[in-house]
């Protein structure tokens, strides 16, 4: 019998090619339970709302300085960062949506990679529109505090904040149907090839 450590041979290949069928009907047998799983234990919804983020770099930094405006941007990126996630911001959140801060901090809330031009601000529910008041009520709070550190000189004049989608939102499924029947049909299938390469014993 094979084991998993013993390279496959041109026999084990043929005898894998020859029983196709069988590891065609774990795909499609892997596929419906992905589907299952699916509609029995959904995953919960993702709301997404954006706040528009500009640097002016032009204005802070008018002449051609790359190192300047890197560190400008890197510096001021990570301020906006640490108010996104600041103890300030979570408590509104906590207090409009009625969910602790340690829960919203734990994965129920995400930030997509910063950059200039639009931030995506994410929030995870088994509810879509508790997850839509979640992605609205973060970024209300969050460009109200920035601003206000605008205001008070910790964060650069230069920058803007635009709330560009906080109402209406569209709410979807965090992870699509389709990621659920691509994972069945190949957790499956490659269990198929493994009892076919290793469960039944060669010819002799």
């Amino acid at each position: 019998m094979n084991t998993i450590l013993t390279p496959p041979t041109l026999d084990d290949l043929i005898r894998l090619l020859k029983a196709w069928r069988f590891w065609m009907l774990g795909a499609i047998i892997g596929a419906v339970i992905g589907a299952a799983v699916y509609y029995i234990v959904p995953p919960p919804f993702r709301a997404k709302a954006t706040v528009n983020v500009d640097f002016n770099l032009e204005q802070a930094w008018p002449k051609d300085t790359d190192r300047q405006q890197f560190y400008y941007l890197e510096r001021e990126t990570r301020k906006l960062e640490e108010i996104a996630w600041s103890d300030d911001v979570m408590s509104k959140v906590s207090s409009k949506t009625g969910i602790p801060v340690e829960v919203l901090r734990g994965g129920k809330l995400l930030l997509s990679q910063p950059a200039e031009a639009g931030w995506h601000f994410y929030a995870d529910d088994k509810d879509s529109k508790v997850a839509a008041m979640l992605a609205s009520s973060w970024v209300e709070a969050f460009v109200a505090q920035a601003q206000a550190e605008v205001k008070s000189g910790s964060i650069s004049e230069f920058v803007k904040l635009e709330v560009t989608q906080s109402n209406n939102l569209l709410r979807e499924r965090g992870i699509s149907f389709s990621v659920y029947l691509l994972a069945g049909s190949i957790g499956f299938l490659t269990l198929a090839v493994f009892v076919v390469l290793f469960g039944s014993p060669k010819n002799k």
